[in-house]
């Protein structure tokens, strides 16, 4: 079938498509959404982090009351050695300080189901679920995204929020390399995998809040505390002859991994042998890092990991997914209020006006994720030294929270077309207003 032209078809139901979706709809653009799960209430994932800059976003959109109750905001922070020896005991209290919140963590699945049920009546009207993407074409009047069960739906845009391996990107790529016009990202592998990661969410052991993490050569570990669960991350370096993004992981993979990492603690007092066999959802995969030289072509747009990838360490990747958001809807809300026919030639503009206004952020956020991950996992004799001799020093954290990280926070985007009463303020005053 055809539906009747919805304006922006988004394909991907995650946080992203789902935060898409509500920002679209306050800037009065049409939508349908395209999921291929049957629901968004399936627990796949661990957690997910955000800073004051995307809490704000969320306010804007009427969505910040209703998340708050199952976050956690993370105060502590400490790191181990193998043998338990402390490497550091620090705290967020710069990043509480400087922004009026401190990073809140909340379960992955929770949050989804929360943004899903935010929306109004008409919107979960347009959440489409089991719409496999298959193929998405562009030419100068529409794109038009096909699926597996034969349904077709037509937009002005095709929004791509599908993840890492995003259909939406595959069939971007196609259409730029079979266009001849020259352009040389047409066949990039965006992403490359130097880590794998083996995440699970287990019942909390030890009290809300706290961020821990444990620190060898090429391996590390994560542990995180929510309102009712932890988070487990274990991470380690891959053999060079198996990179390739797309890996997919066994129980038997899984179960080695987790075997490797058995007496490593997570904990002063617990190790990661004493609760693997008390997890509730659990999860392997290649680290994918990277950034797209383009996010888009012709009608095609994207944002979030379709678009740009990062390690899961300093949790940053739903936060630039918000971020890709907030920028392409700006600039669509001005385009389209501006003009009653929005031409290909206006809607190219946009898009890359907003890859432009994106790529110094993601590029920061790629490089201190990226060098976060290669410190506690101790990549090179240079990061071993930072980390065990320099991390846990008071001067390095005053340093890195107040000079380095709080001023790219600081500069997260608003929505330009919502006005509403600033829900945090510190010591940091933001760029950005939310009273427009």
């Amino acid at each position: 079938m055809v539906t009747a032209g919805p304006t922006v078809v988004i394909v991907g139901g995650g946080p992203v498509g789902l935060v898409a979706a509500h920002a679209l709809e306050a800037a009065g653009i049409n939508f349908v959404l395209l999921e291929k799960r049957s629901s968004v209430y399936l627990d796949v994932g661990a957690s997910l982090v955000l800073t004051g800059g995307s809490l704000r976003v969320l306010h804007q959109l009427g969505i910040l009351k209703n998340i708050l109750p199952l976050g956690q905001e993370l105060m502590e922070r400490r790191s181990f050695t193998t043998n338990g020896q402390k490497i550091s005991d620090t705290s967020f209290y710069y990043l509480k300080r400087n922004h009026g919140v401190a990073p809140l963590a909340f379960h992955r699945a929770e949050l989804v189901q929360s943004l899903y049920e935010s929306l109004g009546n008409s919107a979960k009207s347009r959440i489409l679920f089991n719409k496999k993407v298959v193929n998405i074409t562009s030419n100068d009047t529409v794109a038009v995204v096909q699926c597996a069960d034969g349904s077709t739906y037509e937009g002005t845009i095709a929004l791509g929020v599908d993840g890492v391996h995003s259909k939406a990107r595959q069939a971007m790529l196609q259409l730029a390399k079979a266009s001849n016009t020259g352009v040389d990202w047409a066949s990039e592998n965006p992403f490359h995998s130097t880590y794998r990661c083996l995440w699970f969410s287990i019942p909390r052991r030890t009290a809300p809040g706290e961020a821990y993490d444990t620190q060898f050569t090429d391996r590390s570990v994560m542990y995180n505390t929510g309102k009712d669960r932890g988070w487990v991350f274990l991470y380690e370096k891959i053999a060079l002859h198996k990179t390739e993004h797309d890996t997919r992981y066994t129980d038997k993979d899984i179960a080695a991994l987790a075997s490797r990492f058995q007496d490593y603690p997570i904990t002063e007092e617990l190790k990661v042998k004493d609760v693997f066999s008390e997890r509730t959802t659990c999860g392997m995969s290649n680290l994918d890092e990277g950034i797209m030289k383009q996010w888009s072509w012709g009608r095609i747009v994207l944002a979030g990991d379709a678009c740009h990838k990062f390690t899961p360490n300093a949790g940053l990747g739903f936060q630039n997914g918000i971020q890709d958001v907030v920028a392409l809807c700006n600039g669509l809300h001005k385009q389209f209020s501006a003009k009653s026919q929005v031409t290909l030639a206006d809607l190219t503009e946009v898009f890359e006006v907003y890859q432009q206004q994106r790529l110094d952020a993601v590029r920061f956020d790629l490089k201190i994720s990226a060098g976060m991950t290669r410190s506690q996992a101790w990549a090179t004799f240079a990061y071993s030294i930072i980390s065990r001799f320099l991390a846990g020093l008071w001067i390095w954290d005053y340093i890195m929270l107040n000079w380095i990280i709080s001023p790219a926070i600081r500069n997260s985007l608003t929505l330009d077309y919502i006005t509403a009463e600033d829900p945090y303020r510190g010591t940091h005053a933001w760029k950005h207003s939310t009273v427009n």
